[in-house]
């Protein structure tokens, strides 16, 4: 169905609502001639009839007395017109009732022609006219129209903003960037250029939104603008007819007052939920064109989406029966604020070139269990591709550093209310009929979006239980549930590997098992406390400066793969398994990386800018050489020949091209130099090393939505926790049981004694205590720690459940023998037995 039939058709169901069809024995409950029919004003009869055209309703047949030619239905346009004009006490000379839509001549012209009268009527109406209709709204402000503003000194903005504006256009040479050429105007040779000229849009309305009655006009304008652009992109696909009409969108946007209280209740809702609704083309060209703009207009736009998401949540109460999911208001808002998302991101520095190469499993043709079981969906390999992403060819983890900080487009009031075992089930299983909010990540927190990771490990540990149980009825086997490592404390590294290489290599999903550990020779059964203690005890071992698998920097306390380590590969796959596990199993692990770890892991390549943290050395070295001023060549006598040492101190030289030692690095070609270098450094060197150690992790977490939904940067909180020990935040949530309270007299000398202890004797006493020395992701506030009474006084020292974080702590008679009780016992702890 094409525009017109349509606005035909709502014509018709206007006039049936608003005069009837004729026929005095009419029975259509839609039409205003049936005897039961309540009459409307033409602002409900306008409403009703775009509704009435949605769900087909019926349409009389007009009746021969009714059948007038010039009745016409009063669209939004003509109903601003008659509401604004009955406001109308005197009316203008001149009320531009001829005005269709706006340029900035124009609008500079009526605006005179009001200051002269003091009345702003004609003004208002034709704002109202204008703004409300999507057609006028396509017409104005165009860059082809005559421009005669150089001359209306009167129409310079108010504020300073022009000195962005003069920053708005980006260097095209910026990877990633949606660099606009000053020769291309043509929609075919730019995608992301619109029509519209921003420029006199932002000055138009630096006017007026000085002027009260045109903020109302404004505000009525948008309520009846919206209702008819939700038509045309429902029904209609006019961004396909009419690449034009994003300029809607855009002017809009323009509208530095959106986050007013004003426009908070109906309209901005209104206009979100239109502009979701939005195909994924024109979003792309969307957030292309906004990623040119300058940080103030993008962050104020950042700011309305925020401000509305979080003005509906403290206005509503929520629950689990009552969904923030369900509430189209929010929803509609973190698809626009998606929008903006990615625009930070293009805007920013981005490297989308430079990515690891992925060993994609081939696809089988047989059908697995899963599959057989009906679970496909809660199952599916792989990560899902956004098709946002998808469509701009840009992800977050390709984003050096965005316009905005990712930080700022987390909104803690929707965390608080999001419930994620719901939302979770919405992402893996009813995404097309339910809206998640970890289809927009960047929304979340770490700790909600740790929660949802939580769920989906869970489900596929269940999921690995009831395989197997399926398995041994099958095959008449005794079921194995767990991931069961019975290691030796003195040769845990052996143990570990030879057991997991088998489960390797035999069956992969076994690694998707809830582990659970056994050290030979001692009682501790594990409820999660000695999986820590495993995992402690195999990174100790692996990083050890005497094994060579990893070299470390003094300076940044960080390891790196040794390139000419004499270690097989398994080794390598070892650790990998070891982090991946570490996540799946929700422990944290003492590991010090660099970021590029991370970012490798996550699939980008490093490159020189990631020297700054793994080889900070090195990196300032090639700085000073790309900024260099001097003759390069003559002076620093450099060649693309690099040297390093291997295992034993011996240099070993390297050509980063062939005959490098022939080139001279110069200042025409150091930057490729410096390129050359990095690669080596960060990838070609270490190939075979991180491989392996990909490889390994990948055997865990392949199916994981982690790389969806986290960054390098939060990964490595994942597996690290935090650095930050805030211990006044785990006083405050700490349980007391046995008889202790927090006014208990030995619970008062008890945190008066943590807190006394320096840093090292506080990371010892959370060893002991939760069997890691990190904080949990979110801080020692979410640790639930338990300190329960073991007796009275005694000579006993103090002891601990690990898998519970419960500390037994008997009732010393004194803060001395509590302090030194105490000390002993995180000092000299290690094993596990039954108590």
């Amino acid at each position: 169905m094409n525009r017109t039939t349509a606005k035909h058709l709502i014509e018709r169901y206007f006039r049936q609502l608003t005069d009837g069809c004729g026929n005095g024995n009419c029975t259509n409950e839609f039409c205003a001639s049936c005897c039961d029919f309540q009459p409307l004003d033409k602002n409900s009869a306008a409403v009703k009839a775009l509704e009435l055209f949605k769900i087909n309703a019926k349409l009389c047949d007009p009746h021969p007395s009714k059948r007038e030619p010039d009745a016409e239905l009063p669209d939004g346009n003509a109903l601003l017109d008659s509401k604004m004009s009955d406001t109308d006490v005197c009316p203008t000379k001149e009320d531009f009732s001829d005005v269709r839509y706006l340029t900035e001549k124009s609008v500079c012209t009526i605006l005179t022609s009001c200051e002269e009268t003091g009345d702003y009527s004609a003004l208002i109406r034709v704002i109202g006219r204008v703004f409300s209709n999507a057609d006028a709204l396509i017409k104005s402000f165009r860059k082809d129209e005559p421009n005669t503003t150089k001359n209306l000194d009167s129409f310079k903005p108010t504020d300073d903003n022009d000195k962005h504006e003069k920053q708005r256009e980006r260097p095209s040479e910026k990877p990633g960037a949606a660099a606009l050429p000053d020769e291309a105007r043509d929609e075919a040779l730019d995608p992301c250029e619109v029509t519209v000229d921003i420029d006199a849009v932002r000055r138009v309305y630096d006017r007026l939104l000085n002027i009260d009655q045109v903020e109302a006009a404004l505000v009525n304008a948008l309520v009846y603008l919206t209702p008819n652009m939700d038509l045309d992109l429902e029904y209609l696909d006019v961004c396909e007819t009419n690449p034009d009409y994003l300029n809607t969108v855009v002017i809009v946007m323009e509208n530095s007052n959106l986050h007013s209280p004003e426009y908070l209740e109906v309209a901005l809702p209104q206009f979100c939920k239109v502009m979701s609704k939005l195909p994924v083309a024109a979003v792309a060209r969307l957030s292309k064109l906004w990623s040119r703009y300058s940080l103030p207009h993008i962050r104020r736009m950042m700011e309305t989406f925020q401000q509305l998401i979080t003005y509906t949540v403290v206005s509503n109460e929520y629950d689990a029966e009552n969904l923030v999911n369900d509430d189209g208001t929010v929803v509609a808002a973190t698809k626009c604020l998606k929008v903006v998302f990615y625009a930070s991101i293009l805007g920013g520095d981005v490297d989308v070139e430079l990515n690891e190469d992925e060993d994609d499993d081939e696809d089988s043709d047989e059908l697995t269990l899963h599959e057989l079981l009906g679970e496909e969906r809660l199952y599916k390999k792989g990560p899902r591709v956004d098709p946002l992403e998808k469509e701009l060819g840009v992800r977050p983890v390709d984003s050096r550093k965005p316009l905005l900080p990712f930080e700022d487009f987390i909104n803690e009031s929707l965390n608080d209310v999001v419930e994620m075992d719901k939302d979770f089930t919405f992402f893996k299983v009813d995404a097309e009929t339910k809206f998640s909010f970890q289809s927009c990540p960047f929304i979340l927190n770490i700790i909600t979006k740790n929660q949802g990771l939580y769920y989906d490990n869970r489900i596929r540990m269940y999921s690995e239980r009831r395989l197997t149980a399926l398995y041994s009825m099958v095959q008449g086997q005794q079921p194995n549930p767990y991931l069961k490592l019975k290691v030796r404390r003195d040769h845990i590294i052996d143990d570990a590997l030879v057991r997991l290489e088998m489960i390797s290599m035999e069956n992969p999903s076994d690694l998707k098992k809830q582990l659970f550990v056994e050290f030979e020779g001692e009682q501790g059964v594990d409820e999660g406390g000695v999986s820590k203690e495993f995992f402690q005890l195999v990174l100790e071992e692996i990083f050890n400066p005497d094994i060579g698998m990893f070299t470390y920097d003094d300076d940044t306390k960080l390891f790196w793969f040794n390139s000419s380590s004499l270690e097989n590969e398994a080794q390598y796959t070892l650790i990998g398994i070891v982090l991946g596990l570490a996540i799946y199993n929700n422990c944290i692990l003492d590991v010090h990386f660099p970021m590029v770890v991370y970012r490798k892991l996550m699939g980008k390549k490093g490159t020189y800018l990631d020297l700054s943290d793994s080889h900070p050395v090195l990196y300032q070295s090639l700085k000073e050489l790309l900024e260099y001023t001097g003759n390069v060549e003559e002076d620093m006598m450099l060649t693309f020949q690099i040297s390093h040492t291997d295992l034993f101190g011996n240099p070993v030289l390297h050509d980063l091209k062939e005959q490098g030692d022939q080139i001279p690095v110069s200042k025409d070609n150091r930057q490729e130099f410096v390129d050359l270098y990095a690669e080596y450094i960060l990838n070609k060197s270490v190939d075979r090393q991180f491989r392996a150690f990909k490889k390994g992790f990948l055997m865990v977490t392949n199916e994981s939505p982690m790389k969806y939904l986290f960054r390098p940067e939060e990964v490595e909180l994942l597996i690290c926790g935090s650095r930050k020990l805030d211990f006044e935040a785990l006083e405050k949530t700490t349980e007391y049981d046995g008889g202790y309270s927090k006014d208990s007299q030995i619970i008062k000398d008890f945190w008066e004694t943590i807190h006394s202890f320096g840093e090292e004797q506080k990371r010892l006493f959370l060893q002991f205590t939760t069997g890691t020395d990190r904080a949990p992701v979110g801080g020692l506030g979410k640790l639930k720690m338990i300190i329960a009474k073991n007796g009275s006084d005694t000579d006993r020292l103090p002891t601990s459940h690990t898998c519970f974080n419960a500390l037994l702590l008997p009732e010393y008679s004194s803060k001395d023998k509590l302090r030194e009780r105490l000390l002993k016992a995180i000092t000299y702890a290690k094993g596990f037995g039954m108590l």
